[in-house]
Formats: structure tokens, C-alpha cells, sequence
């Protein structure tokens, strides 16, 4: 994926709903990146968390296929999608945002109650909470950290009209995390 194939996506594609959330992709987007970068968080971090559901935007699956019982992948989708364009910074939190939501709901007891009903539906598809050997070794991973501070960003970027910066006003960000030409 070149970046200009990126900018297309977010500017004709992200329009269209974050399945039941009462926003649209690019809104959630937008939040999520926004939190991050309020939050302080590196870079890298807010291009993962501006781009983190782009596999949403490419799976061809519908508009909420965790409603109905379908697994989109879209984490596995979207970092492959940017990998050779972004760092490993950038594609290794999206790889892990859906395993940090497993891992969250299994250990601590108060995530799954601030997960919208969307995220606990696409929850149940996506394998549930971790067992304890899967957050042992979730845990060990390189980007672990920056997974969980990205799916905590995401969870809170649903809100309806909130103001948030444009995409192209991420451009300039976008441009210095990307790789090499």
C-alpha cells in the first residue's frame, strides 16, 4: 500500500459507519489518534491509533460483520497493509489492538464493563478473554505496552461529533513516520 492509496481510503472510504457505534470510521479514527496524542504517546503510537481499523476499510465483509458471527481479521489485515510502509512502531500495536481487548477483559475485571456493546459483541468472535496461557504470552510480546495503551485509546474514541484535527492534518505526521522511499 502506498500512502497516497492510504489517503484515498480515509477520504472515500472512512465515511461510512464504525458498525454500531454512531460514528463513522473516520471519526473513530480521528478520536483515536487525537487521545493519543493528547495522551503524549510517540508518533508511531498516534499513526497506529489513526490507522489502526483500516483493515475495516479493506476486508469487502460489510459494515458489521461481528454481528454477524464473522471474525474480519481486521487487525492481521490492516498491519499487513502497511507493513513496508510504516515501522514496525506503527504496524505491531495494530497486529495486537484486538488481542490487547482479550487480554484486558482477562485481567481486569472492570474493562469488560466499560467496552461498548459493539466491542463485546466483536469480542465473542474474536475468541473472547485470554486464557492465562495466551496472556502469558501476549504479555511477552515486543509492542505489548503500546497495544494495550492503543486499544484503551480506541475504546474511548466513539463518540458521536467530537472535534477532532482532519486527516490531512495528520499528514505531516503520517509522512515522518513512514518508511523510507
Amino acid at each position: 500500500m502506498t500512502l497516497d492509496e492510504l489517503v484515498e481510503i480515509y477520504e472515500r472510504r472512512a465515511a461510512r459507519p464504525y458498525g454500531l457505534e454512531g460514528v463513522s470510521q473516520l471519526e473513530h479514527a480521528l478520536q483515536t489518534a487525537t487521545i493519543a496524542q493528547d495522551a503524549g504517546q510517540p508518533d508511531t503510537l498516534v499513526v497506529a491509533a489513526l490507522l489502526h481499523d483500516v483493515g475495516h476499510m479493506v476486508h469487502g465483509l460489510g459494515e458489521n460483520p461481528a454481528g454477524t458471527g464473522v471474525d474480519d481479521r481486521h487487525e492481521a489485515l490492516g498491519a499487513a497493509a502497511l507493513v513496508g510502509l510504516f515501522p514496525d512502531s506503527v504496524c505491531e500495536p495494530i497486529r495486537l489492538h484486538v488481542a490487547a481487548k482479550r487480554y484486558l477483559v482477562a485481567s481486569d475485571p472492570l474493562y469488560h464493563a466499560r467496552l461498548s456493546k459493539d466491542s463485546i459483541v466483536s469480542l465473542a468472535v474474536q475468541g473472547g478473554p485470554m486464557s492465562n496461557v495466551d496472556m502469558n504470552t501476549f504479555s511477552a510480546e515486543t509492542w505489548f505496552q503500546h497495544a494495550l495503551s492503543l486499544r484503551k485509546f480506541d475504546e474511548e474514541a466513539k463518540i458521536p461529533n467530537a472535534l477532532t484535527p482532519s486527516f490531512r492534518d495528520f499528514l505531516p505526521l503520517l509522512e515522518a513516520c513512514r518508511l523510507s522511499r
